[in-house]
């Protein structure tokens, strides 16, 4: 069965978390810089099978884009231009970036690891992926 990607972009650093084969699991995967993401998936696509891109959904508290959503839509399109045929899903992803520092927190960590921007992009786009995972599709 065909892996699931989430993004968590943002313009200096792209979270990315994927799904186990059986789409039970979500799992951090990488942080990327923007610039280099359409080669990592190329790379990536060489080795695995994905069959859909979810993308984190910024948004204000009241429910309105918010500043990044240009930013996102633009990285939106530039995958749709790159893997057409790989369909697009939108989650809303507030708190998803609290969520994250939350559970690093509480993992443990050094405060030097607990402090990794990386890290934390990474567990957010995994928050973004478990929350498509936990929506009933058809």
């Amino acid at each position: 069965m065909p892996r699931i990607l989430a993004f968590d972009y943002g313009t200096k650093r792209i979270g990315i978390a994927v799904t186990d084969p059986l789409q039970i699991i979500a799992t951090g995967l990488d942080t990327i810089h923007p610039k280099d993401i359409i080669e990592y998936l190329k790379k990536y696509f060489l080795t695995e099978q994905v069959e859909a891109f979810v993308i984190g959904d910024p948004k204000q508290m009241d429910g309105s884009p918010s500043d990044s959503a240009q930013h996102v839509k633009g990285f939106s399109k530039i995958l749709r231009r790159n893997f057409p045929d790989i369909p697009q899903f939108w989650i809303d992803e507030r708190f998803t970036s609290k969520l994250a520092h939350q559970a690093i927190m509480q993992s443990g960590l050094k405060k030097q690891d607990r402090q990794n921007k990386d890290r934390v992009d990474a567990i957010a786009a995994t928050i973004i992926l478990q929350y498509f995972m936990e929506q009933p599709r058809l």
